[in-house]
């Protein structure tokens, strides 16, 4: 599962199933409980990396309950984790079909629509997952929101998501390390290294990525001191990526 996407998954603890058929008279499906217990199971096992029983498990919960919208939501992230990009889709939009309150749901169907690229797509779905006030994570969704708007280039756009993702969680890394990106992207290399260093502070080992993300900050700031500091720290660590044949290369 991707570092930004964010499902929320309850352990268990005990199992009522309901007997009998049809609807209970306050409109629910009698089995309801038990695709709830099923879907959560899923989710357990889905961050295991073990698809194959998570999807075991929803067709469980589905044949207990065929309209509980979050065992669609969940199986839409499980086909998205195995590229299965039509299943994913048609599993996104049925759940939010039944249920188009779920910020879940709309937070984890936009970031697919996101790593799809239909960016632009993908921004009305967090913003209706924030809009609700029950929503555990708004942060997560500004995040994700910042990150979309960022790659079409909607730069403005893609800082205030970001600015609003912080409000709410002031030291939240990946929106720092997003705002320092960001920076550097136009210029403020100033910036780009105040939200490095407070990114920075709290990470124990640095991806290729951030540490050549430092390594220009630094180059463009003329300390070569840091950037021979990070840069012998990538070439190191990761000898064989992407980012230390650009640094070679002096790119």
């Amino acid at each position: 599962m991707s570092k930004f996407v964010a499902m929320s998954i309850s352990v268990a603890i005990s199992l009522a199933v309901l007997a009998g058929c049809g609807t209970k008279k306050d409109g629910s499906h009698p089995n309801t409980k038990s695709a709830q217990v099923h879907t959560e199971l899923a989710g357990l096992y889905f961050e295991r990396a073990q698809a194959g029983i998570a999807l075991s498990e929803l067709e469980k919960a589905l044949e207990a309950d065929s309209d509980y919208a979050p065992a669609y939501g969940m199986r839409g992230l499980v086909h998205m984790s195995l590229r299965e990009d039509n299943e994913a889709e048609d599993d996104f939009k049925k759940s939010l079909r039944l249920d188009n309150t779920d910020s879940e749901t709309h937070n984890n169907y936009g970031w697919f629509l996101c790593q799809r690229g239909r960016e632009k797509e993908s921004i009305p779905h967090f913003m209706a997952a924030v809009k609700n006030p029950l929503y555990q994570t708004p942060a997560l969704a500004y995040l994700n929101a910042g990150i979309c708007s960022q790659k079409i280039g909607s730069n403005k756009d893609s800082e205030e998501f970001l600015q609003k993702a912080l409000q709410i969680q002031p030291g939240m890394p990946q929106a720092l390390f997003a705002m320092s990106q960001l920076s550097f992207s136009v210029g403020d290399y100033v910036t780009a290294k105040r939200y490095f260093v407070r990114f920075s502070q709290n990470i124990e080992n640095l991806s290729a990525e951030q540490l050549w993300l430092a390594v220009r900050i630094e180059r463009k700031l003329g300390d070569r001191n840091s950037e021979a500091s990070y840069g012998i720290q990538l070439r190191k660590r990761f000898p064989d990526s992407r980012e230390t044949q650009l640094m070679t290369r002096g790119e």
